[in-house]
């Protein structure tokens, strides 16, 4: 069974900066995936901070992680490793199943440390990522630590044939040929 995909904050970056939230239901995990810096609308879906499971951070800025602490019960997901509690369980993210059609994906670009979420959704594959900071731009990221790094890892998720990709500060897009590589 596919999973279903809500985006719950669509992250902007000009005067004020919130990353991308969005909420993922996929068989028994409810992952919410960057819980960032505003309040979403879990409420509205008729989900509770306490139904989450997990908790993914495509990386570890402030706009993506900052309402953590919101989900008592819930697993954390980073590049290297699952938090629960007092309890770090190395281990490495990239091909790591969050819930039978949610997966992780080692994507460095924005940072050395980006992993990227691929969800299998009745439409096809949608990848929610900070490779892409919008679909407007900027075309090259101007904190990318290495250029060729983060063209290569959009060439990895790209290559994955994605329906929609759900970037960390702007509106979901449809991947085109002029889809910044």
């Amino acid at each position: 069974m596919a999973a279903r995909l809500d985006v719950l904050v669509e992250g902007y970056a000009d005067d004020h900066v919130a990353g991308t939230v969005s909420l993922i239901r996929d068989g028994e995990a409810i992952i919410v995936v960057d819980p960032g810096m505003v309040r979403d609308r879990l409420d509205a879906l008729g989900v509770t901070p306490a139904d989450v499971t997990d908790v993914v951070f495509s990386h570890h800025h402030p706009d993506h992680t900052l309402h953590a602490a919101l989900f008592p019960r819930a697993r954390f997901h980073d590049f290297m490793a699952i938090y629960r509690g007092d309890v770090w369980e190395d281990r490495d993210a990239d091909g790591f199943h969050v819930g039978p059609s949610t997966s992780l994906r080692l994507t460095p670009g924005h940072t050395d440390q980006d992993i990227s979420t691929v969800v299998e959704t009745d439409d096809g594959v949608v990848v929610l990522t900070h490779l892409w900071w919008s679909a407007e731009g900027p075309a090259d990221d101007p904190f990318a630590p290495d250029r060729d790094q983060l063209r290569a890892a959009r060439e990895r998720m790209l290559a994955l044939n994605p329906v929609q990709i759900v970037p960390g500060h702007g509106p979901a897009f449809v991947p085109s040929p002029s889809t910044p590589r």
